[in-house]
């Protein structure tokens, strides 16, 4: 399902629900069980006044089926369905590599690639099979995060970080295809770098900080307005 452009905006707050608390908590639900994602997640939103739970946190959700051509109709799907599910504003992102070579993939499908029930190692090891004779290994690791309430619109923000495939992997840090990817600008792989390396480079990192920029506007709203009330809504109207 394509986001409708009347519940998606890119790059400006839309009118956001919040749930709060007296001490100015705001509850931001993950919609992942993916440890790795959930830990860069909260990093990169570290020193807020903000609650950030992921699904593992709740009991069982149904899966979301994720079937968007798109990461940003995918991102929509999630974030939207575990917002009306729970009744709190989620967020979700869904990302992937593209490798030019072999015409975008694994995109979309980079989570299945190798199959379902397939390892991190499994997808690595498929990708460098599948590039063994090519010459042009440029890649890039693109990521669409969306924001949703519970009913109502969605924030979109989006963000690439471009590299190269590795001829093997290196590296024992991050997950996914990080042992693989190889950023040229720091002479390593993601796999190799530290957290904070690599969330001032990433695609997530830098989909997150334009989020957290905006964020900025939420959380000084919230602290002008007292008493705060559990539920309330912040608009801005500005492009």
């Amino acid at each position: 399902m394509q986001p409708d452009p009347g519940t998606a905006a890119s790059g400006r707050i839309a009118p956001l629900i919040i749930q709060v608390t007296m001490t100015q908590s705001i509850s931001l639900v993950i919609a992942t069980r993916n440890h790795g994602k959930t830990a860069e997640i909260r990093d990169l939103l570290k020193g807020y006044p903000i609650r950030i739970p992921s699904l593992d946190d709740f009991g069982p959700i149904p899966p979301v089926e994720e079937d968007g051509d798109t990461f940003e109709a995918n991102a929509y799907k999630k974030a939207s369905f575990t917002a009306r599910v729970l009744g709190l504003p989620a967020m979700a992102d869904d990302s992937g590599l593209v490798v030019e070579a072999l015409g975008g993939a694994p995109g979309v499908h980079s989570a299945r690639y190798a199959g379902p029930d397939a390892s991190d190692e499994d997808r690595c090891r498929k990708l460098l099979q599948e590039m063994e004779h090519q010459s042009n290994r440029g890649a890039a690791f693109e990521c669409v995060i969306s924001v949703a309430v519970p009913g109502g619109p969605a924030l979109i923000y989006e963000a690439r970080c471009e590299g190269i495939i590795a001829q093997e992997p290196v590296g024992a840090n991050g997950f996914g295809y990080d042992p693989v990817f190889f950023y040229p600008p720091m002479g390593k792989t993601f796999a190799q770098m530290t957290m904070d390396e690599k969330s001032r480079i990433s695609h997530r990192g830098k989909a997150l900080r334009e989020l957290r920029e905006e964020f900025e506007k939420v959380l000084t709203w919230v602290r002008q307005h007292t008493p705060i009330p559990e539920t309330f809504i912040c608009e801005d109207d500005a492009p």
